[in-house]
């Protein structure tokens, strides 16, 4: 059996009091990792916490991943779908 898990996302707006500006939203992906058994979130990782991380989903993307994987991030919170 197969594990979905596609990391959380944001929406956000350029800055500014412009009317406009607040019918403008994208979707900003957030990057989840693993650093010593803890998970954390991050909108823009560094290179450093990434190299430092055990386990890195960067934000935008999907990931199949394994039963231990899953059962990691569901006990974090995270959602994770059968595929």
């Amino acid at each position: 059996m197969a594990y979905l898990f596609v990391p959380p996302v944001v929406n956000e707006g350029p800055m500014g009091g412009n009317w406009l500006f607040a019918r403008y939203t994208r979707k900003q992906g957030v990057t989840v990792y693993r650093l010593d058994g803890q998970f954390y979130e991050d909108r823009f990782p560094t290179h450093d916490d990434l190299d430092l991380a055990d386990l890195v989903y960067l934000g935008g993307h999907e990931y199949y991943i394994t039963l231990a994987e899953k059962n990691a991030l569901q006990s974090a919170g995270y959602t994770v779908s059968t595929v």
